[in-house]
């Protein structure tokens, strides 16, 4: 799938060539939002599409080319329809005639592997209704919800409707608060954030924004400040704040600025909490010391963006970790949502940054690999604040306490 960059619920639609995906999105969205063709094998990479569902809210359709598709090309084609159910929170499968052969049995293991919910719409039912012995057989064997209907000739598409709202995980459109367990009514939250070469013209980076609404959302005051403005404005106005966020490349300034009986952390493992695989990034982090000459050390970025002279996660980052170690190690940077080059477990650590841009289920899939291969894995703001010497300030408002935004997993 290509990269991820909205954190709307996705919803995939798969199925063999010219079995009538394409026209059901067409339906749902009532536009004509996808190519449809008597042709078998019209779409070829998987197309994204926004769109409300009344009563829900908004969603991202996923359109894939047929998994039964043919030749070399579409070989590629289908390792790319199967690859994007890592990336979508809901599964429709689509058969007709009364058939679910090999090709359908393989995307219901993909569908399993990564734990993804789904349905099957039996499509043309105009041509050939769905036998209630076939609906019966499948209910047992997978136990999901079936539906017989026809994309093309006057079923309801509220019934679809239905069964997406019935099937899709709570997780994938309630979105919980990034802070609200740590502060309260009128409690002051200071948010440290650097305007550098970095920084967008004339905006602030997604986590920033999402924090001033998280921190309104729970009825406190965010105070937003650059780095050097904070001793001026603590001294001047006493204020206490009862929580501090700083961009993790402020870690150190922030460190020497904020009260030590303040919590400190950074927005990168505010998100780390919020959408990663905390525990994980916990137990994977402290390894970095255990990094040894020739190592590979793969950095995960979830979107592309404009590389500066001192990016982050490929200049910074590499540059922090080689000092702090004293070793020779290789660095690799894998953008987006794309193939790693090599066996992740041919890497000695991964380094996930925050994943502003996609959604929680594409960024536990992007590292759950590495986790079940026993690869360390840690975050762009964790392994900062670790290699800086202020890792276990920054971690301590989460680590001694029930971490609630674990719960809707």
């Amino acid at each position: 799938m290509a990269k991820g960059k909205e954190s709307k619920p996705h919803l995939g639609i798969y199925g063999r060539r010219n079995n009538g995906k394409s026209s059901l999105i067409n339906q749902l969205a009532n536009q004509d939002i996808a190519i449809v063709s008597d042709y078998a094998g019209t779409t070829t990479d998987p197309v994204k599409k926004s769109f409300e569902i009344t009563g829900f809210g908004p969603v991202v359709l996923v359109d894939t080319a047929g998994i039964d598709d043919t030749g070399e090309l579409g070989e590629k084609r289908i390792s790319k329809t199967r690859s994007s159910i890592k990336s979508i929170d809901l599964g429709i499968l689509i058969i007709t005639h009364n058939t679910l052969g090999d090709f359908e049995r393989k995307i219901i293991e993909e569908f399993d592997k990564h734990f993804t919910p789904f349905f099957i719409i039996h499509n043309k039912s105009d041509l050939q209704p769905l036998e209630p012995g076939f609906k019966k057989q499948i209910q047992k064997e997978y136990d999901c919800h079936v539906l017989d209907y026809s994309a093309l000739n006057g079923s309801d598409p509220d019934s679809v409707i239905d069964l997406i709202k019935k099937t899709i995980p709570e997780s994938a459109f309630k979105i919980p608060s990034l802070i609200g367990d740590l502060i309260g009514y009128g409690d002051v939250v200071l948010l440290i954030t650097p305007i550098d070469i970095e920084a967008p013209a004339g905006r602030l980076i997604l986590p920033q924004v999402q924090t001033i609404r998280d921190v309104l959302d729970n009825d406190a005051v965010s105070i937003i400040l650059k780095e050097r403005e904070v001793d001026v404005f603590l001294q001047q106005t006493g204020v206490k704040p009862k929580l501090a966020i700083t961009d993790s490349q402020m870690f150190t300034k922030a460190d020497s600025s904020v009260p030590p009986d303040v919590f400190l952390t950074s927005f990168s493992i505010v998100l780390a909490r919020f959408k990663g695989d905390f525990e994980s990034y916990l137990k994977g982090t402290p390894k970095i010391s255990e990094l040894k000459d020739g190592d590979r050390v793969l950095l995960l970025e979830s979107c592309t963006h404009h590389v500066s002279c001192d990016d982050i996660g490929r200049v910074k980052i590499p540059r922090w970790i080689s000092n702090f170690t004293g070793k020779k190690l290789d660095f690799e940077v894998v953008a987006g949502l794309n193939e790693l080059p090599r066996d992740v477990s041919e890497y000695a650590l991964v380094i996930q940054c925050g994943g502003c841009m996609i959604t929680r289920k594409q960024l536990i899939n992007r590292i759950r690999p590495a986790v079940e291969a026993g690869v360390p894995v840690t975050n762009y703001g964790m392994a900062i604040a670790y290699v800086q010497g202020i890792y276990h300030r920054a971690i301590a408002p989460f680590v001694n306490r029930e971490i609630e935004a674990l719960d809707y997993l």
